[in-house]
């Protein structure tokens, strides 16, 4: 069998390593070990943080809802449940910045619920 020389492909992937680490510092930088290990990890903490952020933003707009909800004398869960019973079908994000945006709209919104939960 004829011998396999991997120089060009070897240099390639670590070149890739070299160049994902750029900006960090020391050894994270410069050591093929170190910078393998710091790319690798780096990875995996912006693969599962992609995942983290969306959990981070949806408890982000529950919180600014309840917030606007309690200024309007209704709890979140009363809110949420009396939307979804007046046919509401605005998303929590939207509805986080119309609370913030728009109070008035928002308030128009809670009247709505309220009579629903009332009836």
């Amino acid at each position: 069998m004829a011998r396999v020389k991997r120089a060009v492909q070897a240099r390639k992937r670590k070149n890739a390593y070299f160049k994902a680490a750029k900006g960090y510092s020391g050894g994270r930088r410069r050591l093929w070990r170190t910078v393998r290990n710091a790319v690798d990890r780096a990875r995996q903490y912006a693969y599962r943080d992609r995942k983290v952020r969306k959990r981070d933003f949806r408890r982000l707009w529950i919180v600014r809802l309840n917030a606007a909800c309690r200024l309007n004398d209704l709890s979140y869960s009363q809110f949420i449940r009396g939307a979804k019973l007046a046919g509401i079908e605005l998303d929590r994000k939207v509805l986080s910045n119309l609370a913030i945006e728009q109070p008035e709209t928002f308030g128009k919104i809670c009247d709505q619920v309220k009579a629903k939960l009332a009836a």
